[in-house]
């Protein structure tokens, strides 16, 4: 599903926009910190946001990533999407150190400890590039 230079690009600590559908069947896009696991595409949130209630609703989703500096590429990960509970932070942990220095992350985390966690979960369908 995913190429060579879509693969280098997930790896990486960029931040994606995260893309679900509203009630009314407008996109609702925010910015997001993301990783793979496997071969599925992972963020975590609070449980009382408006992308995770939109998830519940309708599984449809998108990741938008790269494409900056402009004339790099930039690709979109369209799938459906699930919502876990991670009660022990694992994935929040995960992520969070992935994209902060370590005693950034063990701050936050900490800070973190009694907040509501869950995994929203891409299984991508599709990856188109779009520059």
């Amino acid at each position: 599903m995913f190429d060579d230079q879509l693969r280098t690009l997930l790896e990486k600590p960029e931040v994606a926009r995260f893309t679900t559908v509203r009630p009314n069947g407008y996109p609702h896009t925010v910015p997001v910190w993301f990783m793979q696991d496997g071969d599925d595409l992972v963020v975590f949130s609070l449980r009382d946001t408006r992308k995770v209630k939109n998830a519940l609703a309708n599984p449809k989703g998108c990741l938008s990533l790269g494409g900056d500096p402009p004339g790099s590429p930039g690709y979109l990960i369209d799938g459906d999407l699930t919502v876990e509970d991670d009660p022990e932070h694992v994935m929040a942990a995960r992520v969070t150190r992935h994209y902060e220095a370590p005693e950034k992350a063990e701050e936050d985390l900490a800070a973190w400890q009694d907040e509501d966690f869950v995994v929203l979960r891409l299984k991508p369908r599709r990856s188109v590039q779009v520059s």
